[in-house]
């Protein structure tokens, strides 16, 4: 990671961008969170090199008059040490502080507030033909553009980030055809309508989307039925498990698996019917996986809509791998159906944050504005079963 120069008065920093990069290379780096307690536990940017801890501001303000500030990182810290709050402000002066004592410290800029609002996009070099994986790294969500000749379609759009995929595809002189979404989404606002809105695409969900409540116009793409893009035709694939209308789509050698099926793990049943119905989705999820998903030649890439931070990543840095590949990684694939359920119901992470909101407004039938649209998404998916 660069350390861009310091201005006048101010302590080095990195953008959201570089901490992203830092955080995927694995090189050991502290990183203190200034924030209060409850934000740090709710969510904090975490990685397998990353030692963060949160010690609260006025801590810093204390050791300005104290010169204690050694005890506010521990003994013998791995440098460099990334300072980080809500927007970048109390990091800066913890930075400073850190910096006068010596100490090889950086400021996040814009804070978690400009870490929640990183889209990186990468190609899938595996992949025939043109797909673009989009990473937003403070929750691990994936979505996706795949282009062929003049056309491109969105996978799983993010709302937040609406406006960026119309903006690529405008840049890559495509038109945008679909906005699609591989299931009612529970982790984070549906971006179908947004792109809808500031595009030519038709909004699609799947089918039975319908028999969940859905309160707005989208074409409708049942188990089977395919979509025409370009030369590439674009199948869907009912996939239950994860949702009832958890929907794979098969675009040549890929599969967008979204929540259904993981580079290293398999879904959580119960964000749509809770504990009761939790066991049965779980069958469903089985059978869904052993009888539709693995039965493609592993040379397929598995493009999933979700990761975590310890998640393998491709050769190419996207969040992709062969079938192959995942069949080999899970071990829940080889359990059978009465085990998998299991093991599925027994590991199970905490619920997204506000998920019962999320689904009323991916749905249509709860409005939320930008700004609390952005806020109730905040924080980890949670959408496996690790």
């Amino acid at each position: 990671m660069s350390v861009p120069s310091e201005a006048d008065g101010e302590p080095p920093s990195v953008d959201a961008r570089e901490l992203d990069e830092l955080v995927r290379s694995g090189e050991p780096f502290t990183l203190l969170d200034v924030r209060d307690r409850d934000e740090f536990e709710a969510w904090h940017v975490d990685g397998p090199g990353v030692s963060a801890s949160q010690v609260p501001h006025v801590k810093f303000v204390q050791a300005q008059v104290t010169g204690d500030v050694d005890s506010l990182v521990g003994d013998d810290p791995v440098e460099p040490i990334v300072a980080v709050c809500g927007h970048g402000e109390a990091s800066a002066h913890a930075a400073e502080i850190l910096v006068d004592a010596g100490y090889d410290a950086r400021n996040l800029a814009g804070g978690m507030d400009a870490w929640a609002r990183l889209l990186v996009a990468r190609e899938v070099e595996g992949a025939s033909g043109t797909v673009v994986q989009y990473d937003r790294p403070s929750s691990g969500c994936l979505s996706y553009m795949i282009v062929d000749g003049n056309e491109a379609a969105v996978v799983d759009p993010l709302r937040a980030f609406a406006e960026r995929y119309v903006a690529d595809a405008s840049e890559r002189g495509v038109d945008l055809r679909y906005a699609i979404d591989t299931h009612v989404h529970a982790d984070h606002v549906s971006g179908v309508r947004a792109v809808a809105a500031a595009s030519d695409a038709e909004p699609v969900l799947p089918e039975r989307a319908r028999e969940r409540g859905l309160a707005y116009d989208a074409r409708p793409l049942a188990d089977g039925e395919s979509l025409e893009l370009g030369d590439t035709t674009i199948e869907a694939v009912a996939t239950p498990g994860h949702t009832t209308e958890m929907t794979t789509l098969v675009a040549a050698d890929t599969l967008f698996t979204g929540d259904g099926l993981f580079v290293d793990g398999v879904a959580r049943p119960d964000l749509e019917e809770g504990d009761e119905g939790a066991a049965e989705l779980a069958g469903e999820l089985y059978d869904t996986i052993q009888k539709r998903l693995l039965t493609y030649p592993d040379g397929m890439v598995v493009a999933p809509g979700h990761r975590d931070d310890e998640t393998p990543r491709a050769d190419d840095g996207t969040v992709t791998a062969t079938l192959g590949t995942v069949r080999e990684r899970v071990d829940a694939l080889s359990l059978t159906r009465d085990e998998f359920v299991d093991s599925v119901l027994a590991d199970l992470p905490p619920q997204p944050n506000e998920y019962e909101r999320i689904i009323e407004t991916n749905l249509g039938r709860e409005t939320l504005d930008d700004d609390t649209a952005f806020e109730v998404e905040l924080g980890p998916n949670n959408c496996a079963a690790r």
